[in-house]
């Protein structure tokens, strides 16, 4: 598979990702916060759940944009947008671990970290890209 293909693939994977992630948590608020690594054994806030959903929707628009325009300059926007949001996401749960259980934090760490990895391996790829 070629670079391009690679790139559309992984910007394709995270639009989808961020769009159920964003859509699960701004139209059922409830049932998102209530999985232990995201609410954390923390009081729940609907405005924080939908305002982090649609954050998410805002955020897989950027990337979707990005697999049908792919265009150097679109797709590092999208993984810039998308990092932007990942590394700090990381810190701060990294941060909060002491409210979760030793098997909660595996697949939580797991997620958060691929999230963060995907678009850094993603970054390069975006070289081979057309200008524009």
């Amino acid at each position: 598979m070629s670079a391009r293909n690679w790139l559309r693939a992984g910007l394709g994977f995270l639009a989808v990702a961020q769009f159920a992630v964003g859509g699960w948590a701004l139209l059922s608020p409830r049932s998102f916060f209530d999985i232990p690594w995201v609410g954390m054994r923390m009081p729940y806030n609907a405005h924080l759940m939908m305002d982090y959903g649609a954050m998410s929707l805002a955020t897989s628009v950027v990337l979707g944009v990005s697999v049908f325009l792919v265009r150097r300059s679109m797709a590092r926007t999208a993984l810039a947008v998308y990092l932007v949001f990942a590394v700090p996401h990381l810190g701060i749960h990294v941060q909060l671990l002491h409210h979760l259980t030793p098997g909660e934090r595996v697949p939580l760490l797991a997620a958060l970290t691929a999230a963060v990895v995907i678009p850094l391996v993603l970054l390069p790829l975006t070289s081979k890209l057309e200008k524009g």
